[in-house]
């Protein structure tokens, strides 16, 4: 069983193809049906029928809940949902879990999974590592904190090992100053 990480998919949802859109897709994609097509078959190039998914927000938005759930049954996996800012039909869809907020084991790493990028996390200067969406490739990671969005990953999810691979090319996070566990330590 493998875990894999994604966000930001927006099944369903035209208006993410427009040029105006922070996130290009338009350049990618000429119908949104052809779009939720490709994160469909990209989802399930990689992600096995047993593996687990993490989903840091905004899985389906401006669609259907028939539309939405369609493609959600189609997608490989154990899903689980970290809640984003546009979750209005995502949380009725059958997910093993959902969360706002996320603190988990993978390979012996400690991950702090939320839709949004923060700037600090719990257990950060202890290895934890930061893995977000909502931003869609436009805020730069760093050595501890990433975007696991499909903007970012070719529109499909990401593994592990990718990401730290990504995430040793990159800056160390801004720390200024010591938190609370910290000066517990």
């Amino acid at each position: 069983m493998a875990t894999w990480f994604t966000a930001d998919t927006h099944i369903g949802h035209a208006g993410i193809l427009s040029p105006h859109m922070h996130c290009q897709r338009g350049a990618h994609f000429r119908t949104i049906q052809e779009h939720d097509e490709a994160l469909v078959a990209n989802w399930n190039a990689v992600v096995g029928e047993d593996d687990e998914v993490w989903h840091l927000g905004d899985f389906a938005y401006k669609t259907s809940y028939e539309h939405a759930r369609s493609v959600f049954n189609r997608l490989n996996g154990r899903k689980r949902l970290v809640r984003g800012n546009h979750e209005k039909l995502g949380v009725r869809l059958g997910w093993e879990s959902q969360h706002d907020f996320a603190e988990v084991a993978v390979d012996g790493r400690h991950l702090v999974l939320f839709h949004y990028g923060m700037r600090v996390w719990p257990r950060q200067r202890r290895g934890a590592l930061h893995l977000y969406g909502h931003s869609h490739g436009a805020l730069p990671g760093c050595r501890q904190s990433l975007d696991v969005g499909v903007d970012a990953w070719g529109f499909r999810p990401v593994g592990l090992a990718e990401i730290l691979a990504r995430m040793a090319t990159l800056p160390p996070a801004y720390q200024e100053g010591r938190d609370d566990e910290d000066e517990a330590a």
